[in-house]
């Protein structure tokens, strides 16, 4: 079998790798919950790529994360639930259903008044899902409301954000972000408390306290949580590498110097960059 731009190519190598008789052994035995962590793994690799500007990386990452779809497909048609042409015309679907300034007539002409259009479709589609689930007995969603729609299943700091987007439409937010920061500051006095008593269960619940209102006063000052972390997760890579550079040179290892000796490489790191830009 050679390689092909035919996404049905793709379909007949994940098939072949599904034989029972003659497949992949890894491949045959795995489920949703199997491969539900490499999906969302190679999602943040295709995010790693984009933040890297890497063209070459990103064709290949994203090959893979449609991998995932492929795979989650053929096990769910092998259980005959659906195919990955029900996955197409769904999507498809979806998003004819949801552009009719594009595909039929509508007066949304701006991006406020598209998103708006947007938002009502999504809701009108939310009470069709859970009708039709009614109708065949399924259980209706585990969180209903006004936040029902924030999937629990985002990465935690994602999910604060929409949250708090979402309460955010009704009025229930801060008017501005001063105020945030004495809450910030009242978190960290609480999470003090907590350590003091040194109650662990009490230590995590201020901390994610504390994690939260930084997430609402980057929402309100327009830095993304996420990105903005990341931001942070690379700038303490290369300020590491550089202490690990810094050692290698002059005779030292990670595992022999002393915090002092790091923390001074540490600080030279940050000058650096400071420098640079």
């Amino acid at each position: 079998m050679e390689a092909s731009k035919d996404i049905n190519r793709l379909l007949d190598i994940m098939a072949a790798l599904r034989q029972p008789e003659t497949g992949c052994p890894w491949d045959i035995v795995q489920t949703f919950e199997t491969i539900k962590p490499y999906t969302i793994e190679e999602a943040y690799e295709v995010a790693d790529a984009i933040e890297r500007k890497d063209p070459d990386d990103l064709c290949e990452e994203l090959g893979d994360l449609l991998l995932q779809v492929v795979f989650h497909a053929r096990i769910a048609e092998e259980e005959g639930l659906f195919t990955f042409g029900d996955v197409v015309e769904a999507i498809t679907r979806k998003m004819i259903r949801r552009h009719p300034h594009v595909f039929a007539r509508s007066d949304a002409e701006t991006p406020e008044a598209v998103k708006a259009q947007w938002d009502t479709i999504k809701q009108q589609e939310k009470a069709e899902r859970l009708a039709r689930r009614a109708a065949r007995g399924s259980a209706a969603d585990p969180d209903t409301g006004y936040l029902g729609s924030v999937q629990r299943s985002f990465p935690a700091l994602t999910e604060a954000l929409k949250l708090q987007e979402r309460a955010a439409k009704i009025g229930f937010d801060w008017s501005e972000a001063a105020p945030i920061l004495d809450k910030i500051e009242e978190e960290i006095d609480e999470l003090r408390e907590a350590l003091a008593e040194n109650r662990p269960d009490k230590v995590k619940d201020e901390l994610g306290d504390l994690i939260f209102a930084l997430v609402n006063i980057g929402r309100h000052v327009g830095a993304e949580p996420e990105q903005a972390l990341r931001g942070t997760n690379t700038k303490f890579r290369n300020r590491f590498n550089y202490i690990e550079t810094s050692l290698e040179a002059s005779g030292e290892t990670l595992e022999a110097a002393s915090l002092e000796r790091m923390e001074e490489l540490w600080q030279a790191a940050k000058l650096i960059q400071r420098q640079i830009g």
